[in-house]
């Protein structure tokens, strides 16, 4: 990790860049391809292009019983015992967030409502790679069936044996997702979009991805489909003061940095001395990771700031509007209730950024690229959306109508008075 010390604000913007924040045209080249052919010939191009993507075709396109008791057998009751552990706090932290309807007589005989509803079909992305990440069904599929979404399908790659990971395929039978689709990349995404023979279409589509995948969500997301956020390479600012165990911080930095080489983690101190320290401990630590290459690709584009107070702290980590922020001082909480940018703030040396990840309660699923700045992280709201409705009495309007043609004349709307005045004059 290169250190800066106390950089001028005016480099500030510099340093907040991620790795991946100016996608070259030939990228979405490559994604607008392969989201055509999936539109123009379905369940063949998915399978053409794992053919010309992966080098062979999965075992399977859509999971059936016979996958779902394999996968069962495959995994250790210590595991099961740890997702449903998992899964019962990630049920009761969004099981609380259910919306209420609202209603209010704006005027005498004027009655407005708010009325939360399910979003009906979505489609949840689950990452493979090098990392299958069977947590990410649970802070998906927990709140799609908390929010009563009619229709929840899921698409993953195969692994390198062109299968879809036994515990990716429990996860999702143990959360009630049946419909299980082995696919993945930029060609899920489509799939899920335009919908295939075999893939229904969804209404909107959730989970994060590589730049293929985050690419292909922002295109369809922009006419075809709605999608949950900008979610791409993940990343951790870590904010660190001269007290903080330099171990914990190098844990917490390189517990980022082994998602992969575009991953992104900063250090954040007002500290030279525990800059150094921390710098040391993640020259330890990675050399003990079964993933420390990929640790390593994120590191070298990765970043220590030092700065002056702590005033010059908490307005760079809004300025870079993390992912993931982890406050570990001595007064940590001084410093979050001045966070406005962040996906998700983890207070105080005892709470990692993993706890989060798996089994705190939270969801993982969050805006990177500074998208913190904009948009929430998936929670029971972003499988619902908000009806309004409302009731008016004929004395309810005739008291509003003056209030309505007034407007509605003003700005050369004759029609909209009209449907005002034909009610008025029965």
């Amino acid at each position: 990790m290169e250190i800066f010390t106390y950089p001028d604000r005016a480099a500030w913007a510099d340093l907040c860049s991620r790795a991946c924040q100016n996608e070259n045209e030939a990228l979405r080249s490559t994604v607008r391809n392969i989201i055509g052919r999936v539109r123009e010939n379905g369940d063949k191009a998915l399978r053409e292009l794992a053919l010309e993507i992966d080098g062979r075709l999965p075992e399977y396109f859509e999971a059936g019983e016979a996958q779902f008791e394999a996968a069962r057998n495959a995994l250790d009751s210590g595991l099961k015992r740890a997702i449903a552990a998992a899964a019962e706090n990630i049920r009761r932290f969004h099981a609380a967030q259910q919306p209420r309807t609202i209603e209010v007589e704006t005027a005498p005989g004027v009655r407005c409502i708010q009325k939360p509803v399910p979003i009906g079909k979505v489609g949840l992305y689950i990452p493979g790679g090098t990392a299958p990440l069977f947590s990410t069904v649970l802070m998906l599929a927990i709140p799609a069936k908390l929010a009563g979404c009619s229709e929840i399908v899921l698409c993953t790659p195969a692994g390198k044996d062109g299968k879809i990971a036994p515990a990716v395929l429990y996860t999702a039978h143990f959360c009630g997702i049946d419909r299980v689709f082995c696919t993945g990349g930029a060609q899920a995404i489509a799939a899920m979009a335009y919908g295939t023979e075999t893939i229904p279409r969804v209404d909107k589509i959730f989970g994060p991805g590589n730049r293929y995948v985050t690419t292909a969500k922002q295109m369809l997301g922009a006419s075809i489909v709605a999608i949950d956020m900008p979610a791409g390479p993940s990343e951790v600012m870590v904010i660190a003061d001269a007290d903080a165990d330099a171990a914990f911080v190098a844990a917490d930095l390189l517990s980022q940095a082994e998602h992969g080489r575009d991953s992104q983690v900063m250090l954040v101190t007002d500290s030279e001395a525990k800059a150094g320290e921390v710098q040391a401990e993640v020259e330890r630590q990675i050399r003990t990771l079964g993933r420390a290459e990929l640790a390593q690709g994120a590191l070298s584009h990765s970043r220590t700031v030092i700065l002056e107070s702590e005033g010059e702290i908490i307005d760079f980590a809004n300025a870079y509007a993390p992912e993931h922020l982890i406050v570990n001082t001595k007064d940590p909480w001084r410093i979050c209730s001045h966070i406005y940018a962040a996906g998700s703030v983890f207070v105080g040396p005892y709470t990692p950024e993993s706890a989060g990840d798996y089994a705190s309660g939270t969801n993982h699923t969050r805006p990177t690229s500074a998208w913190a700045r904009a948009y929430s992280g998936v929670n029971l709201d972003s499988f619902m959306r908000r009806m309004t409705l409302q009731e008016i009495s004929r004395d309810g309007l005739r008291n509003l109508s003056e209030t309505i043609v007034t407007m509605a004349e003003a700005e050369g709307l004759q029609a909209h008075a009209n449907a005002v005045k034909v009610r008025s004059n029965e």
